[in-house]
């Protein structure tokens, strides 16, 4: 038998079992789940009704992320699945899908965040940025007083959320997906903050403690 999508074999809100009074239809079908993984990329074409495509990912290993407060987005590498809410066997088998809580490399953001505010986005950063100013003897080009007095301008702006900079320093992020990988063959979504972030953090803290 085939996977169906109809409800005709559900009971009715009063209890009652429903007449089977026909078979299944064609326009009712579903499909075996896409189950991706993380892997070098290996994406599927599926015809479905009206000749439009879906594009199964079976394996991803990147995708693009946006950082909301910095109003930014990079392409940056997967790492591991990390949280789950409706099943722990995805987590274990780092199966992404929609909703999944990931960790992400940080570097393609830690590059952009100090190239745009030309400050390093850690304390222990800043601290090495200082040794080696104080140690280099080469004369750096001087910046025109426009663009310095633009980059004074970012600087006003150029806080970050603590909980952030710590992840900064260990070079991963957490974020989640919010695209479908197995309808459109992309693993993409955005970097958690906030009380999003605070939210999940309870939650991995809580799961490893139970195990």
């Amino acid at each position: 038998m085939g996977i169906s999508r109809s409800s005709r074999h559900k009971r009715a809100h009063t209890g009652a079992q429903r007449a089977h009074y026909r078979k299944k239809r064609k326009f009712e079908l579903g499909r075996q789940p896409a189950n991706t993984r993380l892997g070098p990329k290996r994406i599927h074409t599926v015809r479905t009704r009206g000749g439009n495509v879906k594009y199964r990912a079976l394996r991803l290993e990147s995708g693009n992320f946006a950082w909301a407060s910095e109003q930014v987005t990079k392409k940056t590498r997967i790492i591991a699945v990390v949280y789950n809410a409706s099943n722990n066997e995805l987590v274990r088998t780092n199966t992404l899908v929609k909703s999944a809580i990931i960790q992400i490399d940080a570097h393609p953001f830690r590059q952009w965040y100090e190239a745009h505010y030309a400050q390093p986005i850690t304390k222990k950063g800043a601290k090495a940025a200082a040794a080696a100013a104080t140690e280099s003897t080469e004369e750096t080009k001087p910046l025109s007083a426009n663009a310095q007095k633009r980059l004074d301008e970012r600087k006003k702006y150029a806080k970050i959320d603590p909980l952030l900079e710590t992840q900064f320093a260990a070079g991963r992020l957490y974020a989640t997906i919010s695209s479908r990988p197995g309808q459109s063959g992309r693993a993409d979504g955005y970097v958690l903050e906030g009380k999003e972030l605070e939210f999940y953090l309870r939650k991995l803290r809580t799961g490893k403690q139970k195990h």
